[in-house]
């Protein structure tokens, strides 16, 4: 009985040394809040959650993972900020658009300047200087976010549809006039004649609620060479040449529904729509701030959900009949350079685990994590790493490579990275609302230009 007890009691006296000697261990064991704004593949989830795994392996460090949709996340990030219980590390697709420079300027960001200096020569032209924002509590610029990703504008045709209508993709014209011609007063009124079917030459987003309507706007505005700002970020729409050439890209912008040549229901556009209308083949082509469009197909092809007959559609639509195509020229006859939209993830001067979260920054942009992640995405988003953007997988289709060209024949920024009150332009989308004024209530092009340009001095001046 004794030796039991004794041997009990030296168990006990054993187990609470243990216990004491992995306490410390236990309790070093730092664990980091990430927010992550859901993928649009499994695929690309998958990549950050084997990224994570492997982190965690290598530092100890926990990561408690959330991902939200991403309409979900600013609301989200607003009501954290709000608490003061904000997450180590975020990342959302809508930061940068919509809040990214004003939470800079407001001080609420973390200068990530010591972990991406060091890594400065890896990332593309164009990327981490998107990053680098004004802070007016600190009076200074710097690294205010990670660039993860990036996006631009193509354009996606149907081909069986153009044959439909008799022409080939060699019959596209690259100039301006010519190329929108083409389409509202050629292809349509042929693939109507082919089709008996109410079908539309283009897809062309005008949307108040659409991100696709300014993004597409601003390429109209490049295509006129439209600077509304300079590289100081201050105002330029008091030139008249700006007001001039604002006036001619709205009116071909808007000449398109006046025409006929997009459907009707365009005004009331979100961004799926422009998308749904292409899939369903009311529309013979679109312009689309990613290849979303296209890697749906792809994505139907490698989905073992669907039927064997839904897959090999998704591969014959994605291979042989969707046109990733670029914009024609401008009407000046040089190409357009598109703007690029690099998504940035961002830590918080409130974050309680800043050392463990620029950890978790530095490790997940390393090549060997971040570019799993980026072609999980099939295509969708292009790498801000220059190996990245080497990788085979930009040369793998014609869709990939299209984008590829796209971006490294040079790409410029949003506005928004250099006045960050053009996020708010952004937000309430001033672009639609005058293709609006236009297209619904009948005013004139110059009078809604004006009402344009008088909003962005009231809210950027």
């Amino acid at each position: 009985m004794i030796s039991k007890k004794l041997g009990g009691l030296s168990l006990a006296v054993a187990a609470v040394g243990l216990f004491y000697a992995t306490a410390p261990a236990l309790a070093q064991q730092k664990t980091i809040t990430v927010w992550f704004g859901k993928g649009f593949y499994k695929s690309e989830d998958d990549a950050l959650l084997e990224a994570i795994k492997k982190f965690e392996a290598k530092t100890g460090i926990k990561v408690e993972l959330s991902q939200y949709a991403i309409q979900d996340m600013i609301p989200k990030t607003v009501a954290a900020l709000d608490s003061g219980t904000v997450p180590d590390v975020a990342y959302s697709d809508s930061y940068d658009v919509q809040a990214q420079g004003k939470w800079a300027y407001e001080g609420k960001l973390e200068d990530l300047g010591d972990i991406l200096l060091p890594m400065k020569s890896a990332f593309a032209p164009n990327t981490l200087e998107t990053a680098l924002l004004y802070n007016d509590v600190a009076k200074k610029k710097a690294y205010y976010g990670f660039p993860l990703k990036q996006q631009s504008m193509h354009v996606q045709i149907w081909q069986d549809m153009l044959e439909q209508a008799g022409f080939k993709q060699s019959d596209i014209p690259t100039k301006w006039e010519d190329y929108w011609s083409f389409w509202c007063n050629k292809v349509q009124p042929a693939i109507r004649k082919a089709t008996g079917q109410r079908v539309y030459a283009v897809g062309q987003p005008m949307g108040v609620e659409s991100t696709d309507s300014f993004q597409s706007f601003y390429t109209f505005m490049d295509a006129y060479n439209v600077k509304l700002v300079d590289d100081d970020g201050k105002l330029t729409v008091d030139d008249p040449k700006v007001r001039e050439n604002l006036i001619k890209a709205m009116k071909d912008y808007t000449d398109t529904y006046i025409k006929g040549c997009t459907p009707p229901s365009s005004t009331t556009w979100k961004d799926p729509d422009n998308n749904v209308a292409f899939h369903n083949k009311t529309i013979v082509m679109t312009h689309n701030f990613t290849i979303s469009i296209a890697a749906k197909w792809l994505d139907d092809a490698n989905n073992p959900a669907l039927t064997p007959e839904q897959r090999a559609l998704g591969k014959k639509n994605y291979d042989e009949t969707i046109i990733t195509a670029s914009f024609p020229n401008k009407p000046d006859g040089t190409p357009i350079k598109y703007r690029s939209d690099v998504k940035t993830g961002l830590m918080f001067t409130v974050a309680k685990n800043k050392a463990e979260g620029k950890e978790f920054i530095k490790f997940l942009l390393q090549e060997e994590n971040v570019r799993p992640y980026i072609e999980g995405a099939l295509g969708r988003w292009f790498p801000v790493t220059s190996a990245s953007q080497q990788s085979p997988f930009w040369q793998a289709d014609r869709h990939r490579k299209a984008v590829y060209n796209q971006f490294t024949g040079g790409t410029t920024p949003f506005d928004f990275t250099k006045n960050w009150k053009f996020t708010i332009l952004n937000n309430e989308n001033v672009w639609a609302k005058a293709m609006n004024r236009v297209v619904s209530e009948k005013v004139p092009v110059d009078k809604a230009v004006d009402e344009l340009i008088a909003r962005i001095k009231q809210v950027a001046g």
